[in-house]
């Protein structure tokens, strides 16, 4: 990035430390993953395990492989800090750096480390799934590390953690609603508890980015309707097992059949940015920008529309074999 782009970041710093730093809970007053699980130093472990055990009986594969993908996201964070740290102005540049960017990169980290945890002690303990095959996932997952296209960019970084943090709230919010109308109201409880945490992130995300729009827009529009040109791909999407070269379609193909993150919600979440940020209203722009504008503005009710078409041509026939439960088929 240009310097007097990357001086735009250390401006922002005082701002950052008052109005973003805010939205990290101190470890102190955290949830644990341990405060959702099985204590094992007590005397009914077994019985709470057993229990566990039973509830997971209920729930079908297609709601396990969408568990398991949203966990297996979840875990390869390594990759998502490391990819924060390719960002120009905002980076950590000493691995303990104290400007108020590098401290939210490592503590957003350290928050975002318990999702995965919870969600594979959980897995582990139901019994109802693969763990060897989830394991592999992840080892190639961070292996294969993410390709988010923001290009050292903190403008279009903080657009995709805005658009993803959105994107996985809803996702755990309903693996939440149909564990509960499955009457596994412990997994909700787990899956609306990480829901809770992914929310409180993308509010601080946009708000970083609406204080972009107030000190820069035009670069700032531009840089909406270049990730949205590029569309935004899940951090997951180079996920592998070792035996399925369309994982992550197949994963995302049955997410989208029972209503956990489908391509509604894909334009909802554009639709919901848009608005949270005023585009419209946006004024002063350049040439570019006013055009920059207009696409992102019209873009939810094309891909709504080209969304509909697409399900108008989907084979209801098809099948695919998943690894983490055990190579059973499942509808796609």
């Amino acid at each position: 990035m240009p310097p007097e782009k990357i001086e735009i970041f250390k401006s922002m710093e005082s701002w950052a430390t008052k109005n973003i730093l805010t939205h990290l809970k101190p470890v102190e007053k955290s949830w644990q993953p341990q405060d959702f699980l099985p204590q094992a130093d007590s005397e009914g472990f077994y019985e709470q395990v057993k229990e566990l055990r039973e509830r997971s009986k209920e729930l079908p594969d297609d709601y396990f492989v969408v568990l398991v993908g949203d966990m297996i996201t979840e875990e390869a964070l390594p990759t998502y800090q490391t990819a924060l740290n390719t960002l120009d102005g905002v980076r950590d540049e000493t691995g303990a750096s104290l400007s108020p960017w590098a401290v939210w990169n490592r503590g957003w980290t350290a928050e975002e480390n318990r999702h995965g945890d919870l969600l594979n002690k959980y897995l582990y303990l139901s019994g109802r799934v693969d763990m060897r095959q989830i394991e592999k996932t992840i080892q190639y997952l961070i292996g294969c590390g993410m390709d988010p296209k923001t290009e050292n960019n903190p403008y279009l970084g903080f657009i995709y953690t805005s658009f993803q943090e959105r994107a996985t709230f809803i996702s755990h919010g309903n693996t939440a609603r149909l564990a509960k109308e499955h009457g596994n109201m412990k997994l909700a409880q787990i899956c609306g508890i990480i829901a809770a945490d992914e929310k409180r992130h993308e509010t601080a995300y946009t708000k970083i980015v609406e204080k972009l729009f107030e000190i820069d827009p035009d670069a700032t529009i531009l840089a909406l309707a270049d990730m949205m040109r590029k569309k935004i791909s899940m951090p997951a999407h180079l996920m592998f097992d070792g035996q399925d070269d369309n994982l992550f379609e197949n994963y995302s193909a049955v997410a989208q059949r029972i209503g956990v993150y489908t391509a509604k919600d894909y334009a909802d979440i554009l639709e919901f940015l848009v608005g949270r940020w005023k585009v419209e209203k946006l004024t002063g722009l350049s040439g570019e920008g006013h055009k920059a504008q207009d696409f992102v503005c019209g873009l939810p009710p094309r891909i709504r529309r080209l969304e509909e078409r697409a399900q108008g041509r989907v084979k209801q026939a098809s099948t695919a074999p998943f690894s983490w439960v055990f190579g059973r088929e499942l509808k796609l």
